[in-house]
C-alpha cells in the first residue's frame, strides 16, 4: 500500500488528462484532420490508395504521422502538416513517375506472384510468398470459392493482398492478359477454363 501511495502521482499522470490537455488533443485532431482533407482533395484520390506496394507504405507513414501529431506533444500541428504534405508530395511524385517512365514499376515495386494456377497450388511459391495452405484456404472461403474447380488463379499482389479470380467450371475463360506482370503466369497456358494467348494466337500457322 505504501508503495502504491508513494507512486500515485506517476499513477495519477498516466490515468488522467488535464483539460488544457484535451483542449489541445482536439483542436490538434482537428487541425490534422483538415490537413489530410486538404491535401487529399490537392492530390486526388490516388493519394489514399493501395495499388502499389509503395502506395500502402506511404499510407502506413500518414497514418503513423497523424496520430503522432494528436498524442505527442513534441509534435506540432504545424510539424505533422508539414510532413503529412511532404508525404502526399512525394507519393504523388512516385505516381506520376509509375505513369510517365517506362520500368519505374518494375523498380519500385516487388513482382506480383501466381499462387495457384486452376486448381494447383504451386507450393514453391506459397514458400515464396511466406504462406501456408493454410492461409491459403482461408483466402478461398473469404472469396467465396466453394470447390477448387472453381478458381481460374490466385495471385498474391504486389501490396500483399491475394486476389482470387474465379467462376463457374462452365463459365467464361480466364484472359491470360490479367496476368501480364504476375510472376509463373505461364503456367497458367493450356490450361482448361484458360484463353489462348492472343500473341500466340497469331503466331500460329493457319
Amino acid at each position: 500500500m505504501d508503495f502504491v501511495e508513494w507512486n500515485w502521482p506517476a499513477y495519477a499522470k498516466w490515468l488522467f488528462v488535464t483539460e488544457p490537455a484535451i483542449a489541445a488533443v482536439t483542436l490538434t485532431a482537428v487541425g490534422i484532420y483538415l490537413s489530410v482533407v486538404l491535401l487529399t482533395r490537392l492530390h486526388g484520390l490516388r493519394s489514399l490508395s493501395k495499388i502499389s506496394s509503395f502506395d500502402f507504405a506511404i499510407t502506413v507513414a500518414i497514418g503513423s504521422t497523424i496520430a503522432s501529431t494528436v498524442v505527442l506533444e513534441s509534435v506540432s500541428l504545424l510539424k505533422g502538416a508539414v510532413a503529412l504534405a511532404a508525404f502526399y508530395t512525394v507519393q504523388f511524385a512516385a505516381a506520376s513517375l509509375r505513369q510517365h517512365v517506362p520500368g519505374f514499376s518494375a523498380v519500385q515495386d516487388n513482382e506480383a506472384l501466381l499462387l495457384m494456377a486452376g486448381s494447383e497450388v504451386l507450393d514453391e511459391n506459397l514458400r515464396r510468398a511466406q504462406m501456408t495452405r493454410g492461409d491459403l484456404r482461408s483466402k478461398l472461403r473469404g472469396a467465396n470459392v466453394v470447390h477448387e474447380d472453381q478458381v481460374r488463379a490466385v495471385v498474391m499482389e504486389t501490396t500483399g493482398d491475394v486476389s482470387v479470380i474465379h467462376a463457374a467450371p462452365d463459365g467464361p475463360d480466364l484472359d491470360p492478359a490479367l496476368l501480364d506482370g504476375v510472376r509463373d503466369a505461364d503456367r497458367l497456358r493450356g490450361r482448361p477454363n484458360v484463353a489462348a494467348d492472343e500473341n500466340e494466337s497469331e503466331g500460329r500457322a493457319p
